[in-house]
């Protein structure tokens, strides 16, 4: 797929991921923004998941560790055809399948309940030990965020993963440098996150999170990598494509009100 689809794909998802949080006048729009093109990436050029193979497993899986994200993860469902469309607009409402946090016994393509941050990576870890242990060579993939990164479990699963030696694994720090108190250097920050990883014994990439060819190239290396698990720090900008919530924290966990969310579907409409 050439970058021109690529960049439409995430166009779709960034006006969805907005018309979600409005629609449920709830949700979390800045990280689930930021997110989208390493999503898309993921979804459309790395992973082999289609409504079709969805409910086997035979095939990679994804844990969205920061999992307030989840209106990122389910316009990206929906874009790529798991899910219906129009189920988008069910978001946070009573009795829908699209919870403010994913849940893996309702949505098919959610392959794990997420939402008490720094939980995703360990169950990241245990999904590529099960793997091995079951020859399946289908890897796991996670995204994990920078303040989410403050959790101490999220350092035990690094530990953990290279103790197994985990080359099926490979985790995504969204680094947007914001979150929901500010920017991470002022609450408690968990960078450096390159020398961090390398000093748990992981393979590090650093990459521009918004850059397809990096992205793509990352998760590509990935691959190659053996006996170790692969993390890929993205740099990110939290609200990506809506000029008046990039890196602004304040639009971590709120919805636009109706005239915002015009101004915000015009920014999306000319990426």
């Amino acid at each position: 797929m050439d970058i021109k689809q690529l960049r439409e794909h995430a166009k779709n998802i960034r006006i969805n991921i907005i018309k979600q949080v409005s629609n449920a006048k709830s949700g979390h729009p800045g990280g689930s923004l930021g997110a989208t093109d390493i999503l898309t990436v993921l979804y459309f050029e790395v992973m082999d998941i289609t409504a079709e193979n969805v409910k086997t497993k035979d095939r990679d899986r994804f844990v969205l560790s920061k999992g307030h994200a989840s209106p990122a993860l389910y316009a990206t469902l929906a874009e790529k055809g798991i899910i219906p469309a129009e189920e988008l607009m069910t978001f946070r409402k009573l009795h829908t399948r699209l919870q403010g946090h994913p849940d893996m016994h309702s949505l098919p393509g959610v392959d794990m309940s997420t939402g008490s941050l720094g939980q995703g990576l360990s169950a990241a870890v245990g999904m590529a030990l099960a793997n091995r242990l079951n020859k399946n060579d289908h890897r796991i993939y996670a995204l994990v965020g920078d303040g989410e990164a403050e959790e101490g479990q999220i350092w035990e699963a690094a530990m953990a993963a290279h103790h197994y030696k985990l080359d099926n694994l490979c985790a995504v720090i969204d680094e947007n440098g914001l979150q929901i108190d500010g920017w991470t250097k002022d609450v408690i920050s968990p960078a450096p996150f390159k020398e961090k990883f390398e000093a748990f014994g992981w393979h590090v990439i650093e990459i521009d999170g918004h850059d397809y060819e990096q992205i793509k190239n990352a998760f590509d290396e990935a691959k190659t990598v053996k006996g170790r698990p692969t993390c890929i720090v993205a740099k990110t900008i939290k609200g990506k494509g809506v000029s008046y919530m990039e890196n602004v924290a304040d639009w971590h966990g709120k919805a636009p009100d109706a005239k915002l969310t015009e101004v915000a579907l015009k920014d999306l409409e000319g990426m």
